[in-house]
């Protein structure tokens, strides 16, 4: 089957893309830098044209609150649109898991706007949530800093390889649409200031972690278990510590 994958030159897609095409499929890889523009429009009929299946794991390019919410409402309404004009039967996007938590968050508030405009649009589709990947450890730290003190709140967070995020997509983009959300996580539940801390340190990183239960995540207060998924979740193979292992 033909599967598009919007974002399919990043970090996911380009996995994605891979491991469809391992399994047969015609997997195309659809960003600017290869014609296709969401905001735009540009090349989004002639890249869906005998598609079945388009999967969005596409990012903003600014995370400021106003353009990432113009990005997923923009990018998503048009693609729904071009999906719907092709004849695509499967709509898939990536989103996160506790997008509807944390709802202070211009990002996440934009990537619930994506979920309602794909929910609402008639077209079959599957939402798949996932944990915050391995490889973003430094990217929570980043967005977690103040000065040379990065303050994180003492909850629970269950991150996943990109991979391991990557196959779980595959996976869902050739099944049944589920209509409905899916959550997939690692295996391993971490406390979030010490997960960092020890991160930071394997890097030689000379920042200092403190922990500040007041501490927002991505400009939205954080509960206990407000990063980590449902209990129907697939969990999935691969160890943060064997991953960390591997990147040395």
């Amino acid at each position: 089957m033909k599967v598009v994958v919007i974002g399919g030159t990043g970090l996911i897609g380009s996995k994605l893309v891979g491991k469809l095409g391992e399994h047969g499929h015609e997997a195309v890889a659809a960003a600017p830098n290869t014609g296709v523009n969401t905001l735009t429009g540009e090349g989004l009929a002639e890249v869906l044209e005998g598609a079945s299946v388009v999967v969005d794991v596409s990012n903003s390019p600014s995370f400021a609150d106003d353009a990432v919410m113009d990005f997923f409402r923009t990018s998503t309404t048009n693609l729904l649109k071009a999906g719907s004009e092709a004849g695509v039967t499967h709509h898939v996007a990536l989103s996160v898991v506790g997008t509807d938590r944390l709802q202070e968050s211009g990002y996440f508030r934009a990537k619930q706007a994506q979920e309602e405009l794909i929910q609402a649009s008639g077209i079959p589709y599957s939402i798949v949530h996932a944990t915050q990947f391995f490889e973003f450890m430094k990217g929570i730290a980043d967005m977690s800093t103040e000065g040379d003190t990065v303050r994180l709140a003492p909850v629970k967070i269950q991150p996943i390889y990109s991979d391991d995020v990557a196959a779980a997509v595959g996976r869902t983009a050739v099944g049944s649409p589920v209509n409905g959300v899916v959550e997939v996580a690692g295996p391993d539940v971490f406390q979030l200031d010490e997960l960092i801390r020890g991160a930071l340190a394997a890097k030689g990183d000379p920042r200092t972690v403190v922990t500040d239960p007041k501490a927002p995540y991505s400009g939205a207060q954080v509960q206990e278990n407000t990063l980590v998924p449902g209990p129907d979740a697939h969990i999935a193979e691969t160890r943060f510590a064997d991953w960390r292992a591997q990147q040395k």
